[in-house]
């Protein structure tokens, strides 16, 4: 008699239609039970193993760099084991084709860096992130740390990893992009930027160690496809699923605190929301993006199944199991050139809303009109 093989936890959350799914538990626990060979794509932030009780800057205030029991280094052989153990599994799963990009500082990428090469991973670039905003040594007795090292990597030395080189190439306005990669401020007053980071409004999160949006949108622009299966081992406040969404990318992500897991949910639902006008009809839909492998709407929204009529044993016990995590009023306000949304912001009134809307730069005779939406969001 077979052994049945042991499958995922249920996910605590699964959009089947833009494929993202999000697990609650511990990295190493769940990434031992994902298929061999399925990945695409890895982004990887893990711990720094920076909470030492030292004190950094942060909003001009001293403040502790503690960041929690998961951040505390154990010593560095037990801490260069943790390391080799994550990412042999991540080598697991990936694809023959596959790639893996780790950030960190100094205090873990070179341990990170020989693990790979323990493990036989074909080292591509390491990445200097300059960071635009770094907080000032308050010991002044090193240089200000105003960068992160992004170590890129293919499976194993016979894999044909995904380069998209001339998009790329595009994007750095026709000339090779460096590996040191900063955001300009030309960038992000693009069109195309103002349109993911703007109009789709991203929200300001509470993560210690998350990444900028742009950052990780244009690694999965670079070394994956529309369509493409994208994991995070350590997803924190959902970044990478939130730009695996974005960019039609399929996205597992894992994290073992349900704090940052209802950040993520935030962050996702948020994002869901968009409003399709034309000059005659106003339809309204959840997708942001069609299913990159769903191409039957023709312009129309898809027939969608039913909601099960059938009424719960006890709908009473069951609300009463539910956790309200996150509610918000937002207002959209669509263009009345463009028919778009060309703000979005969250306020308890109207009033608030076109405040706010004036204070951007906007002239009221911009909107055509304004949508409100009230998101409540539970965990079971």
């Amino acid at each position: 008699m077979t052994k049945s093989p042991i499958k995922l936890p249920p996910p605590v959350f699964d959009d089947p239609r833009h494929h993202i799914r999000l697990y609650h538990g511990d990295s190493l626990e769940l990434l031992a039970l994902l298929p061999e060979s399925s990945v695409d794509l890895i982004f990887a932030d893990p711990p720094y193993f920076l909470s030492n009780g030292g004190i950094t800057c942060h909003a001009g205030k001293m403040v502790s760099v503690n960041k929690g029991a998961w951040d505390k280094s154990q010593g560095p052989a037990a801490n260069h084991e943790f390391n080799r153990s994550w990412l042999a599994a991540c080598q697991r799963i990936l694809k023959p084709n596959g790639s893996l990009w780790v950030s960190g500082t100094a205090h873990v990428i070179h341990s990170v860096g020989f693990a790979m090469q323990q493990l036989g991973f074909k080292l591509l670039n390491d990445i200097s992130w300059v960071k635009p905003n770094p907080p000032p040594n308050l010991s002044c007795r090193y240089f200000t740390h105003a960068t992160e090292t992004i170590i890129w990597a293919a499976r194993d030395k016979k894999s044909r990893h995904t380069f998209n080189y001339k998009l790329m190439k595009e994007t750095n306005r026709g000339k090779q992009m460096k590996s040191v990669w900063e955001i300009s401020p030309r960038e992000r007053q693009s069109p195309d930027w103002r349109l993911r980071h703007q109009g789709c409004g991203d929200i300001p999160v509470k993560h210690p160690t998350q990444k900028p949006l742009a950052l990780i949108e244009r690694i999965l622009l670079a070394s994956s496809n529309e369509g493409d299966l994208v994991l995070d081992p350590f997803s924190g406040s959902g970044t990478t699923a939130l730009a695996a969404l974005r960019l039609r990318r399929e996205a597992i992500a894992l994290e073992l605190s349900y704090e940052y897991l209802a950040l993520t949910l935030q962050r996702l639902t948020q994002d869901l929301i968009r409003v399709e006008l034309s000059l005659t009809t106003i339809q309204f839909s959840l997708d942001l993006f069609p299913d990159p492998m769903d191409r039957s709407c023709s312009g129309r929204l898809p027939r969608r199944a039913p909601f099960s009529s059938k009424p719960s044993a006890n709908p009473a016990a069951m609300s009463a199991n539910l956790k309200l995590v996150q509610q918000e009023c937002r207002f959209h306000f669509i263009g009345r050139q463009n028919r778009t949304v060309i703000f979005s912001v969250q306020a308890p009134t109207l009033d608030d809303a076109l405040q706010q809307f004036r204070n951007s730069g906007h002239s009221p005779n911009d909107a055509l009109f304004i949508i409100k939406t009230e998101t409540q969001i539970f965990l079971a």
